[in-house]
């Protein structure tokens, strides 16, 4: 394929529907699509002469089922001459308007292209791409990318030992809440979270071409936590260490978890303490309550005919939200919004929290609201009750005999991190009952969500959840 191959208008198009199709990033898989437009939002100003020039493509995608559109950005890295280092990163080759014969390759790939970035948060240019940099930290111009491997829905990279990007694939018009979040805590100087040093965004054009207020948020540039370890991977770890031992209680063996749990608990105490400082907070009445109720029976609603074993629990889990409606006001605030193990790291210096953009399957609007804390408390302990499930399904048996046991280990490592993180969350008081109730409403709302999610993606799963789902007519 060579660029005067390509027809310059629309072959560029099907390239590029082409190459989002079969990315990891690409969140409509499974539903007839097409790029129904492409826009060029500007190009990376930082390149140099023997380099690439570096341009961000917002695509347009239709679909096929009537759904609302979406828009996807693309980075792309523009070269006269063919990369054969790049050949796994190809988007096609064309005949560009402004750069003209090129060979195009998706930019996280290309250490070249992202070098471009790095200069450009480091002195920010005037231009339609608008960096933005926070005081008080030096970027390392020399250090090499790295682009992370794994299913994402964004693309992250890492500038050497020294910064992370993260690149947004899916756009919305507006402030995205990971970036507000970070910038507040950093400048409030919280621990718990890694610090913001930048982020890029440009004007949205409203329907007749006009730049309005809402602005797109494309990227986040931070610190890179080089020693951290995911959180997810070490309760594995812990559970894993749990089983090796055979008749071993959790309390017992060197890899309990329950320290760490009830430090991840105080840390979120923390987070959520300074979000409510800095965002403030709203009173919902009884009709708000009232309306949350009837959201999750809809969302149980919607469920119900994806996930057939749900309906022998469908009353208990009624009963769980219908317990709102008693409620006479809660206090609500900016929250993580999408938080489980997977979304923090265990430093030498404690734990972090991350990706505060909220469930992605949300809007952005939805994803912006005040909500309650403990939705966030919720995602924790559904986690922990995860980790030990997941292991047990995965682990050798090598006909020991021993499954039962893994089961009654696994759940009492469960309850074990849920009692020591929620303790250490609330400073060791009693829940009033109100807090009971709502607590108990959104882990019974978020085990219905994960009953669909496993469904449809991980099938020999769905026991998960569906066994936390029996156990909330017993609680």
């Amino acid at each position: 394929m060579t660029p005067a191959d390509q027809t310059p208008e629309a072959r560029p198009l099907e390239l590029l529907a082409a190459y989002v199709g079969k990315a990891r990033w690409f969140g409509g898989k499974g539903r007839p699509f097409r790029v129904t437009g492409s826009r060029r939002l500007g190009e990376v100003p930082g390149c140099v002469p023997e380099g690439p020039r570096v341009a961000l493509e917002l695509v347009t995608i239709g679909y096929d089922d009537g759904g609302p559109e979406d828009y996807y950005q693309l980075p792309l890295a523009f070269y006269a001459e063919p990369q054969e280092r790049l050949e796994h990163a190809l988007v096609g080759a064309w005949t560009d308007e402004e750069f003209g014969p090129s060979h195009v390759y998706d930019a996280v790939h290309d250490r070249e292209a992202m070098a471009c970035w790095l200069r450009s948060f480091a002195d920010p240019p005037e231009g339609p791409l608008r960096f933005h940099r926070m005081p008080g930290h030096e970027l390392d111009l020399e250090s090499r990318s790295t682009l992370f491997s794994g299913e994402q829905s964004n693309s992250s990279v890492a500038f050497g030992d020294d910064s992370l990007l993260k690149v947004f694939r899916r756009i919305t018009p507006g402030v995205n809440p990971d970036i507000a979040v970070h910038e507040v805590l950093t400048r409030a100087g919280s621990e718990h979270v890694p610090a913001l040093y930048g982020w890029l965004e440009c004007p949205a054009l409203g329907a007749e071409g006009e730049t309005g207020d809402d602005v797109l948020h494309l990227a986040m540039l931070q610190q890179f936590l080089r020693t951290a370890t995911d959180g997810w991977e070490l309760a594995l770890a812990s559970v894993r260490n749990l089983f090796a031992e055979g008749d071993l209680r959790a309390d017992e063996v060197g890899g309990d978890f329950a320290g760490e749990s009830a430090r991840l608990g105080q840390a979120l105490a923390e987070v959520h303490h300074s979000l409510a400082e800095h965002f403030g907070t709203e009173r919902r009445t009884r009709a708000d309550l009232v309306g949350l109720a009837d959201a999750m029976d809809r969302r149980l609603d919607e469920a119900l005919p994806v996930v057939p074993g749900l309906e022998p629990h469908a009353a208990d889990l009624r009963r769980a939200f219908d317990a709102l409606r008693g409620l006479d006001e809660v206090v609500v605030q900016r929250v993580h919004g999408d938080l489980h193990l997977g979304q923090t790291l265990r430093t030498v210096r404690g734990w972090k929290i991350v990706d505060f953009e909220g469930e992605p399957a949300k809007p952005l609007t939805e994803r912006m609201l005040p909500d309650s804390p403990w939705r966030d408390v919720a995602g924790m302990l559904r986690s922990f009750d995860y980790a030990p499930r997941v292991v047990e399904r995965t682990w050798d048996d090598d006909g020991d005999g021993a499954t039962e046991q893994r089961a009654y280990r696994a759940a009492e490592w469960a309850e074990r991190n849920r009692t020591a993180f929620l303790t250490a969350y609330a400073s060791g008081r009693d829940l009033t009952s109100a807090e009971e109730t709502l607590l108990a409403a959104y882990v019974a709302d978020k085990a219905v969500y994960e009953t669909v999610y496993e469904t449809r993606n991980r099938p020999s799963w769905v026991g998960i959840p569906l066994e936390a789902v029996a156990r909330i007519g017993v609680s």
